[in-house]
């Protein structure tokens, strides 16, 4: 995501206080002091690892806590670490700012009390004083966005004085931190006990910085993740007064390969927004922790035209560092410079007999890689014909194509009948599956026929995978033959062993969004 600079300035919103109306303020402050500065932060989601919540109590305008993108409610919160009469709470937004939240408190970091809800919010700086309200936590709760982002703060500051007299002294941090086992899916954990003046009530465990999960035991297991991919762990304890220890030292650990391995492919389309770059780093990112052989593009790899120096400038600095194991194909928006800066990026990788289509060999697989605008646009009969000659030349026995208009799409643009010449040569050969994007969401159907009806024995499988980095389309409906379908970004981890398949789609926090297979080829 690429992001601006903090804009000056105060926002203007309109404010409810406990029923009472009041008015963001730029005014000089009291002489508070600040509670937030380095104190432990919880965040409902983090876009990214490198965007935990500790960025938003820094005290750096350079660093950032950026939640999850297109989804609400989100949050973030901190301890103060102690019982505090809160006079004033000051939010620094980055471009992603919210337009309604709430400032909540709450005594144990679990039942929150509304101090302030806020509509109408336009971002930058909003400063809320006279708040007068006792908590050990703040929570900044944002239920609208006020972009098609997520929510971001370079800052979040909490002013006022510490009020309690109870126990304010947090556990010793855990040690000892290990993993204790893994499977393909799974990390296990195990510490040593953390020590506390009263009590250790429970630990937070953390994935690459942000709390995935809470254990009154030493021990937890981690699940739901992308297989063959390394993560990092933290743990930190908490006990009864909402005390929260530092974190222990942070432990490496990787799940299993998939079982269908050795082979691994990252797939992907859709890609490069130059107004959403942190959204292709984090799906690059998660491309190079599954350290594949072969990187598949569905077309879109560059928006806004394809040309040479929006390629240079956005795609080649996340998703261009596996250039060399790249098999990419076009998209519209290629077209809209007429390939040429697709041609001069990608060179003789996407040309590699002189024409925008070709095929190649990976085992016991046959891929095909079309240049579908010329076919969506009613031509491209010389690669209909190229296609099928192709296909009667295979020997092998699994056949998957890949282009970037869907023949079947429950999404925004609908099943499109003018690429049936392609998909229709596939399922004369009864191959496997078509892999595409230009819609952005992610969609896996069963086994289709020519006219898009569910066929077990003879049908093509469809997915849709536009979900490597701009916008994301959620206004779809599920057609015919769906089993799978969302939108939200991430990368599709394809698995080839002999001549079986599956795959498996992860979110850019490692996270497994869907299972597929493994199927058997025909």
């Amino acid at each position: 995501m690429k992001r601006r600079t903090p804009l000056a300035g105060v926002a203007v919103a309109t404010l409810a206080l406990l029923g009472q109306t009041l008015i963001s303020s730029g005014t000089t402050a009291q002489a508070e002091s600040l509670l937030s500065a380095g104190k432990p932060t919880t965040t409902s989601s983090v876009e990214a690892a490198e965007f935990g919540g500790g960025n938003a109590v820094d005290g750096s305008t350079t660093t950032r806590w950026a939640s999850e993108e297109g989804v609400d409610p989100q949050w973030i919160a901190v301890d103060l670490g102690g019982t505090s009469t809160v006079t004033k709470v000051k939010l620094n937004w980055e471009a992603a700012y919210a337009k309604t939240y709430k400032i909540q408190g709450s005594a144990d970091g679990r039942t929150w009390t509304d101090i302030k809800s806020v509509t109408g919010g336009n971002g930058a700086i909003d400063e809320h004083l006279g708040l007068n309200a006792s908590a050990r936590h703040i929570r900044i709760h944002g239920t609208a966005r006020g972009t098609s982002y997520g929510y971001s703060l370079w800052e979040l500051e909490v002013y006022g004085d510490r009020s309690g007299s109870g126990d304010t002294q947090a556990p010793t941090a855990p040690t000892g931190l290990a993993a204790t086992g893994t499977t393909t899916n799974s990390v296990s954990l195990g510490w040593t006990a953390s020590t506390d003046n009263v009590g250790v009530t429970e630990y937070e465990v953390l994935r690459d910085g942000n709390v995935v999960g809470t254990t009154a035991t030493t021990t937890y297991t981690d699940s739901g993740l992308a297989s063959g991919a390394e993560f990092g762990y933290s743990v930190r304890a908490r006990d009864a007064a909402g005390n929260v220890s530092a974190a222990s030292s942070v432990v490496k650990a990787s799940t299993q390969p998939g079982g269908t391995g050795p082979i691994t492919i990252a797939v992907g389309g859709d890609i490069a927004n130059p107004e959403l770059f942190s959204t292709h780093q984090a799906t690059a990112n998660q491309v190079a922790r599954m350290n594949p052989q072969y990187v598949l593009t569905v077309g879109d790899n560059q928006y806004h035209k394809g040309t040479i120096s929006e390629y240079r400038a956005h795609y080649d600095k996340t998703w261009g560092k596996f250039k060399s194991i790249t098999k990419p194909t076009t998209g519209n928006h290629e077209w809209d410079d007429q390939l040429r800066g697709y041609k001069e990026y990608f060179g003789a990788i996407a040309y590699p007999k002189g024409l925008p289509y070709y095929s190649y060999d990976i085992g016991e697989f046959h891929f095909v890689a079309m240049d579908s605008n010329p076919i969506y646009g009613g031509g491209g009969s010389e690669q209909v014909a190229w296609l099928r000659d192709d296909l009667a030349k295979n020997t092998k026995a699994c056949v998957i194509g890949y282009w970037h208009h869907p023949r079947f799409n429950s999404g925004e643009y609908g099943d499109k009948k003018q690429i049936a010449p392609l998909w229709n040569e596939l399922a004369k050969v009864k191959a496997d599956m078509v892999m595409s994007g230009h819609d952005h969401h992610y969609e896996r159907t069963k086994p289709l026929d020519v006219n898009g009806h569910v066929d077990e024995a003879n049908g093509v499988r469809s997915v849709i995978t536009g979900i490597g980095g701009d916008y994301l389309y959620t206004n779809y409906k599920e057609r015919e033959g769906v089993e799978k379908i969302f939108a939200k970004h991430g990368v599709m981890k394809l698995m080839l062993n002999g001549k079986s398949y599956s795959w498996e789609i992860v979110d850019t926090n490692g996270n497994v969004l869907d299972k597929a297979g493994p199927y058997t080829c025909r």
